[in-house]
């Protein structure tokens, strides 16, 4: 190993370094090498990467993986990196975090591994389990994102499974994602609390639905939520239950059948007349508070007569 000691920049060869196994990203796409190594070939590398020494003399990676990647696949003799102080286990974990929370190209389950990881550190240190807002602090993280990174670890195994197969797939030609499933569980989630499916239908369900995703009959991330909005209005008590059921059989049994067509023939309507009422409702509350003050305006006093005729027509016919 060949380093500089006058400057806290040093040089070395990148064969000297080794790998965090505490870091959270373990993919790295071959697109995404490709184009840093073309900046590092013309270039260099214009930030150092940043290490530690641990107590068996090693130089181990905290920042920089992508780049020190890149420079061993072009054969650079030399990498310019920052020494850190050797973290703790726990300390080394909650820095990957530090480093890297802005980053966009983690992906979720490996980053949700991780944060278990954290937490059981916490617990072991500290004899009891972090608060929500504890760990988002720790990890560097806002409460939503580890409540996120949570809801993923309760996905079933099997899904789980699912994402790991196809976490290596540029994200452009992933059929599935992490959010997939969770809108899926979510949405068949909502029915069961109606008694609409029991546990069984609501695997089923899912199943069929996550293979709607990979076989793209269904490319919105966010349909499976109109299945929420369908569980409400059985809730409301304006689409009876077993009118809800026969939709959701036919999303189990017909391949091309998608969630936007079963909400359309069973809610939307009823949906659309459910927020009318209440728009209407707030519409009375504000005529009648306007009426107690002043004379209304011009173009107020035009709409409400527009509304009007529209509303003699409407029970006229």
């Amino acid at each position: 190993m060949s380093m500089t000691t006058n400057s806290s920049v040093r040089v070395t060869s990148p064969n000297d370094i080794h790998q965090n196994p505490e870091n959270p990203r373990l993919v790295f796409r071959e697109k995404d090498l490709a184009e840093l190594e073309d900046s590092i070939a013309s270039n260099g590398i214009l930030v150092p990467l940043t290490v530690y020494q641990s107590s068996a003399g090693n130089l181990v990676l905290l920042d920089g993986e992508r780049r020190w990647r890149c420079a061993k696949k072009l054969g650079l003799h030399r990498v310019p990196i920052i020494v850190q102080p050797e973290p703790t286990l726990m300390q080394n974990i909650m820095m990957m975090f530090a480093i890297h929370n802005a980053r966009s190209d983690w992906d979720p389950l490996p980053t949700a591994l991780k944060l278990r990881q954290l937490e059981e550190l916490y617990v072991e240190n500290e004899g009891r389990s972090p608060t929500e807002s504890q760990l988002a602090q720790l990890a560097s993280l806002s409460r939503g994102e580890v409540r996120r990174l949570k809801n993923i670890l309760a996905l079933p195994k099997a899904y789980l499974d699912l994402i790991k197969a196809e976490q290596d797939l540029p994200r452009s030609e992933q059929s599935l994602t992490v959010d997939h499933l969770l809108e899926v569980t979510r949405g068949a989630a909502a029915l069961a609390r109606q008694g609409i499916l029991d546990y069984s239908d609501q695997g089923q369900l899912e199943q069929a639905l996550i293979s709607k995703f990979q076989k793209k009959a269904l490319t919105s991330t966010v349909e499976p939520r109109l299945l929420t909005r369908m569980a409400r209005a059985v809730e409301r008590g304006d689409i009876p239950a077993r009118t809800i059921r026969d939709y959701v059989d036919r999303l189990v049994e017909d391949p091309t059948f998608t969630i936007q067509n079963a909400f359309d023939a069973t809610v939307r309507r009823s949906e659309d007349e459910h927020n009318l009422e209440l728009s209407t409702r707030r519409l009375i509350k504000g005529v009648n508070e306007l009426s107690r003050k002043e004379s209304l305006s011009q173009s107020s006093e035009l709409a409400l007569k527009e509304l009007r005729d529209v509303l003699n027509k409407l029970f006229r016919d």
